[in-house]
């Protein structure tokens, strides 16, 4: 690339050829906006490696770089290092950048000297692209969001992939911390909103794709273990104390390195279904009846299967009305 980046485009990738080409196509397709997209490959053993060689042989603005399976974490960490722009947007890899999302986040993050990082709405659909449910902030909710420090309401913007901020606040933070091996992305948001303001484009700017073997379907109670510890570093360094949040991470992956993923596909299903029985019950049901054939005894799949089912006998037989 000839032309020095506006924006860096940063994104972790491990056996994700089902859904690359169309992720890589929504970036490489943004318009208005000089970016490079630094993508880095986590050890993947499928076709991931050979569809990035083709990108990266046609157009000049794709950079790869390849290291062992570390993890996402230590991947986004050798991405931004990598990063020759001043500001750095990360893209997820199955998930789409809709048309503008680059140029209209850039402006709003120029907009307003101070501010570290910008969001944008997300909108979230399944494995078969059935649409979900959308999240949209505005500057207020998300920068309320992030100054929580409660387990329950403590939240960062729309989607990890949805962000843009600067690389100086980001290296000013420190950056992606690697003993967070997952939450990587709250520990940082919270931390640039310490360093400076946050806002959010109130549009539809990015579509992810939920899967059964997403992090947040097979390491949810990791998740909540780390958020935990994050919390407890972003009071301690609020209220001027040290943050002991690295070394409280690395104890907690030292006790959890061993343990297995704790996938549940029947648990994904039974999630899908629920979002989706109001607006799609056919759908729900087919999620609901996948739940069953993996776990029979998930109690609470036959009893929404059963809500589904009184609730299209009542649409197909209506109570009639004595004259």
């Amino acid at each position: 690339m000839s032309e020095f980046p506006e924006i860096s485009v940063v994104m972790g990738v491990y056996d994700g050829a089902a859904h690359l080409r169309e992720t890589m196509d929504s970036v490489l397709s943004q318009t208005g906006v000089k970016f490079e997209f630094v993508v880095v490959d986590d050890g993947s053993s499928d076709a991931t490696p050979a569809i990035l060689e083709f990108y990266a042989s046609r157009d000049a603005r794709v950079r790869v770089r390849r290291q062992g399976r570390l993890g996402l974490t230590r991947a986004l960490i050798a991405g931004c290092a990598a990063a020759r722009a001043p500001v750095i947007a990360r893209q997820d890899c199955g998930d789409v950048s809709l048309p503008g999302r680059l140029s209209r986040q850039l402006e709003r993050l120029r907009s307003t000297p101070g501010t570290s990082l910008v969001s944008a709405g997300a909108e979230f659909v399944g494995p078969r692209g059935e649409r979900l449910y959308a999240i949209q902030d505005t500057d207020t909710t998300l920068a309320a969001a992030l100054s929580r420090t409660s387990l329950a309401t403590t939240r960062g913007p729309s989607h990890h992939g949805a962000t843009m901020f600067y690389r100086t606040a980001y290296e000013a933070v420190g950056g992606y911390r690697a003993a967070f091996v997952v939450a990587q992305d709250l520990d940082l948001w919270m931390r640039l909103w310490e360093q400076g303001g946050v806002l959010s484009v109130p549009e539809i700017l990015y579509r992810a794709r939920l899967h059964p073997q997403s992090l947040s379907a097979t390491r949810r109670p990791e998740q909540v273990a780390y958020t935990q510890v994050i919390i407890e570093g972003a009071i301690a360094r609020r209220n001027g104390r040290k943050d002991h949040s690295v070394d409280a991470a690395e104890r907690l992956t030292a006790t959890r390195r061993h343990r297995k993923p704790e996938a549940s596909v029947a648990s994904f299903c039974y999630f899908l279904a629920r979002v989706l029985e109001g607006s799609e019950p056919e759908v729900a049901r087919r999620y609901l009846g996948e739940a069953l054939r993996e776990d029979p005894l998930l109690a609470r799949a036959w009893f929404a299967l059963a809500r589904l089912s009184a609730r299209g006998w009542r649409r197909r037989w209506p109570r009639q009305v004595a004259p």
